[in-house]
């Protein structure tokens, strides 16, 4: 049975040959390991390209505002940096992006031209929908190197705006790759056990993590000791069974996180109107997709204590399995006051995206 993270694939981009100054995707032992922390993106270009539509087509792609959320955080964090000051220390980044055109005659593009051979810059003239090339591992093992070009920039930009999505993508489940191995590499195997038991489908919970509650179709799992550098992330699951096709309504949705949420979750045990909110102040953002042939709703918004007390931000998947006549909701939520919840909403993805709830139990246990 494939998990959710199995079934999202990395979309190809058009392919350009190039020379380069190593073989590319070999990964040579003697290279040094790549650098650079999840989500971070290193983006060669000339200032003034990054100043001018290249440069905005680009922010739209990779410095999009994440939705849903209080504060304005954008997907990536992106440094930009200019090709004549690219040092060794640089090049062992883990997400390189170098833009350019062939017709920028500046000195700081034709340093990411000179990279270019004559027969490639030719192929390119002949068909202005060739604009990007992966090379995996070019200076550092485990790096991405992403080239991104056009004849001119007019031609760049269009490409950009018609593959923003597709580019978006590439980062979006490397990033998540990179995050799985270092938070899953340890595993929580009791709450597994509980959302076996409890809500029949199988979870993935790292080792840093502990159950807080669980009870028949529900369960809420946290990690116990956040710090000043370290989010306070919460997990929970709930299965109800599916009768209609309006428990999919974004209204029906945002109905039954709350009743839940409502439930089981305070900001304060102690205290019984500390219950969890959605803010209907932030819009929250809907995005359908269909995962495992089951369809499903991402769901991305703030939520509040009724109190007033807390906040944060929120990302939830319902899922509908019909075969089995089951509804599931899924969330992870921050609470990170006054911090950049990015990091934290990209684990809540991670694990998320490791659920398979259309798990059967084996007969034979």
């Amino acid at each position: 049975m494939k998990t959710l993270s199995q079934i999202i694939g990395i979309l190809l981009l058009g392919t350009l040959l190039i020379s380069c100054s190593s073989e590319g995707s070999n990964s040579n032992s003697t290279k040094p390991k790549a650098r650079g922390s999840i989500g971070e993106i290193i983006l060669v270009i000339d200032s003034a390209k990054y100043a001018g539509p290249v440069g905005d087509a680009l922010k739209d792609i990779f410095e999009a505002d994440l939705p849903g959320m209080v504060r304005s955080e954008s997907k990536f964090k992106v440094n930009t940096v200019d090709p004549r000051a690219m040092t060794r220390m640089l090049k062992m980044s883990t997400n390189l992006i170098y833009v350019t055109t062939f017709d920028d005659r500046g000195s700081s593009s034709q340093v990411i031209n000179a990279q270019f051979s004559k027969e490639s810059k030719e192929k390119a003239l002949n068909d202005p929908s060739l604009y990007s090339l992966r090379v995996e591992d070019e200076y550092a093992v485990g790096q991405e190197v992403l080239y991104l070009f056009g004849n001119t920039e007019e031609q760049l930009v269009k490409n950009l705006k018609k593959n923003g999505d597709r580019l978006q993508n590439l980062f979006e489940v490397r990033e998540r790759g990179r995050l799985e191995k270092i938070i899953l590499a340890r595993k929580n195997t009791a709450a597994n056990a509980e959302a076996e038991k409890n809500l029949g489908i199988q979870i993935n919970i790292p080792a840093s993590y502990q159950v807080a509650k669980s009870v028949p179709n529900f369960l809420w799992v946290r990690q116990p000791t956040p710090t000043a550098n370290r989010a306070d992330i919460s997990l929970f699951f709930h299965v109800e069974d599916y009768v209609s096709e309006e428990q999919t309504f974004p209204e029906n949705i945002l109905k039954i996180r709350d009743s839940v949420a409502r439930n089981h979750i305070f900001g304060d045990p102690d205290d019984p109107t500390s219950y969890v909110v959605t803010e209907k102040q932030i819009v929250p953002a809907f995005r359908n997709m269909v995962i495992n042939d089951n369809f499903t709703t991402e769901i991305r918004a703030s939520w509040k204590t009724n109190n007033i007390s807390m906040g944060g931000s929120y990302l939830g998947y319902l899922m509908v399995d019909e075969k089995k006549g089951k509804l599931y909701y899924i969330e992870g939520f921050v609470f990170y006051p006054n911090e950049v919840h990015r990091d934290a909403l990209r684990e809540i993805e991670t694990i998320l995206l490791n659920t398979d709830v259309s798990w059967i139990p084996d007969q034979g246990a």
